[in-house]
């Protein structure tokens, strides 16, 4: 991430401690979400032990310069009612915004519409598509980030607006799960604040910001079928002050101003390949890449130096990283040899 000019993340999946620790360590700032499903994990037995761990990290993380907790209910096909209504209690308590999956595939809105038994119906008892639900138990409000959201009505549209909601669009991720497209000119349109996101790695295997920057100002235009969609300069702003805005940091980072934080990237513009440029915009989100990213600095800290990472032992991570594969291919062999 570093690499791709990343100088905050949204982060939520399990062990969130881990995750917090991680970049403090190499000095990136990050909001990190407390994972809340209704089944036990490795992470966690269930959802008292969830929301008794995000406790524990909301006193931990209190002071933490580089850290922000949210809650991060999973999906709601994957929580109930009554831990959804938990998160909104410890989201108004700690004023930790919330991060949810929500509307990621067709399956999810019409399984639940009419309780078909499935993997992607939702929890609730409530004969209704997810998003309608989330407005009944007051998720959807102006701390939730809604990742995906490639299934949205007119009206659900508006429903997102007014509660001054922010969708975290994953373009990438929605066309390599073929989940559905999501209507960002549309959202623009009414107000919504929309912000870049990549998914994670299983979804979308880079985290390049450079390259979803980019996929999200084209995919607008297919979408739409308005060529001029989602213009450069509103994608920049979807990967970074938008963005700032949806983590609830707008006040801190986002953009180059006196009383932000210190938290910039700096773009090589000095190769073939960046050559002519008429617009810095244009070229950041259509022409520039991760390769193009020499030095990157959080709150003053220099991470990148010269495209050299300096937090970060890479022939330590290589060989984690080595050390983690074998042990998955060869469990993966013992498990195929064992049927």
């Amino acid at each position: 991430m570093i690499r791709s000019g990343t100088t905050c993340a949204n982060e939520m999946y399990f062990f969130p401690d881990a995750a917090a620790s991680t970049f403090e360590a190499v000095g990136l700032r990050a909001l990190v979400g407390q994972v809340v499903m209704e089944f036990p994990t490795a992470y966690g037995n269930g959802p008292a032990d969830y929301f008794a761990k995000a406790r524990a990290m909301f006193t931990k993380y209190k002071d933490s310069s580089l850290i922000t907790l949210a809650m991060a209910p999973h999906a709601p096909y994957t929580v109930s009612d009554a831990s959804f209504e938990q998160v909104v209690a410890l989201s108004r308590e700690f004023n930790a915004r919330i991060h949810l999956h929500l509307h990621e595939t067709e399956a999810e809105c019409v399984d639940s519409t009419h309780k078909t038994p499935s993997m992607m119906c939702h929890q609730s008892a409530e004969h209704c598509r997810p998003l309608k639900n989330m407005q009944r138990l007051g998720v959807l409000n102006d701390q939730l980030i809604a990742a995906h959201m490639t299934q949205l009505t007119d009206d659900e549209i508006a429903a997102v607006a007014a509660a001054g909601t922010h969708v975290s669009h994953c373009p990438t991720s929605n066309l390599k799960l073929a989940s559905g497209l999501c209507r960002v000119s549309d959202l623009l349109a009414k107000g919504v604040n929309v912000a870049i996101g990549t998914d994670g790695a299983a979804s979308n295997n880079t985290l390049n910001m450079f390259a979803e920057m980019k996929m999200a100002a084209i995919l607008a235009k297919a979408e739409s079928k308005v060529s001029t969609s989602v213009p450069a300069a509103t994608a920049l702003r979807m990967a970074t002050l938008n963005g700032a805005k949806a983590l609830g940091l707008d006040a801190k980072i986002g953009s180059l101003e006196v009383g932000k934080f210190a938290d910039i990237v700096a773009v090589s513009t000095d190769c073939v390949e960046m050559l002519p440029m008429y617009s810095a915009i244009s070229h950041l989100v259509y022409a520039a890449g991760r390769e193009n990213v020499s030095d990157v600095w959080v709150a003053g800290k220099r991470l990148l130096a010269n495209r050299i990472l300096t937090t970060i032992d890479e022939v330590e991570v290589k060989q984690h990283c080595k050390k983690w594969h074998d042990a998955i291919r060869d469990h993966h062999a013992e498990m195929i040899a064992s049927k």
